[in-house]
């Protein structure tokens, strides 16, 4: 008897631990369940947070900009700091004539960050830890900036794989290695930003699992960890928002210019 109670004690530990580990957080679950013709085309918690992020940059702008003054409050200050810090990273990076992409290389920032930073919170969720997610946005840009570069320069865009001077010799060998470099752009961009969300947020639930057990006296030790994990992954997510932004800007540049 004591030893079937001790095996299903453990088998309840192991069903608990499986429900409750460190990847549980990304699981994507059903809210609406709605299925068109065979297709899952549910609203799920990934769905709501994107539609979070969505309504709290709609919500700050008009916040901010609702009463504009010569001398900005906190809000309106906050607001400009992030217009024109991504307007001088598209300016700098892709010319006066890479502004008219301005709008869609703010949207996508602001996107990201708030969807990095919204799986910090209680309960959150980050939908920028799933590779769909991301792969999805890297699929669009490249697609975007590839179609831009043949509306720009039309099959003159095939310049962008041979590098400039080099001899024929030389440019035969390269040309096919700079257009995989270019091809394998998305994968990049996309696993780099998944890749940062999931192992820090999966760091996260970890050590905040040692604070649980260990209790209030030995837990102190994961405590501070995670307190400097979280500040470290707040950082981590502007700066994933800023990379993904930074090098759609460079991608951009390369369609408007080549080379």
């Amino acid at each position: 008897m004591a030893e079937e109670a001790a095996g299903e004690m453990m088998e309840h530990a192991a069903e608990h631990a499986a429900a409750h580990g460190p990847m549980e957080q990304f699981e994507i679950r059903r809210l609406i369940p709605i299925d068109i013709g065979g297709t899952d085309l549910s609203f799920t918690n990934s769905s709501l947070f994107m539609m979070f992020a969505v309504l709290l940059t709609a919500l700050l702008f008009w916040a901010a900009t609702r009463q504009r003054t010569m001398v900005p409050g906190r809000l309106q200050a906050s607001a400009e700091l992030l217009y024109e810090f991504v307007a001088g990273m598209v300016k700098d990076n892709t010319g006066p004539e890479g502004m008219k992409y301005f709008p869609f290389v703010f949207t996508l920032f602001m996107f990201i960050l708030l969807g990095n930073l919204l799986g910090l919170l209680p309960y959150g969720f980050t939908f920028t830890s799933h590779i769909v997610v991301t792969a999805a946005m890297a699929v669009f840009v490249f697609l975007g900036v590839t179609i831009i570069g043949f509306a720009r320069h039309g099959l003159h865009f095939f310049s962008l794989f041979v590098p400039p001077g080099a001899p024929l010799g030389i440019a035969i060998i390269l040309a096919p290695l700079e257009l995989f470099s270019y091809l394998i752009r998305p994968v990049s961009l996309s696993l780099r930003l998944f890749a940062n969300m999931l192992a820090g947020h999966v760091l996260l639930k970890v050590l905040a699992g040692f604070i649980i057990t260990l209790g209030v006296v030995f837990g102190a030790v994961p405590f501070v960890a995670v307190f400097g994990i979280t500040l470290l992954e707040i950082l981590v997510a502007m700066i994933q928002a800023y990379v993904f932004a930074l090098l759609t800007c460079l991608y951009l540049n390369d369609a408007i210019h080549l080379h």
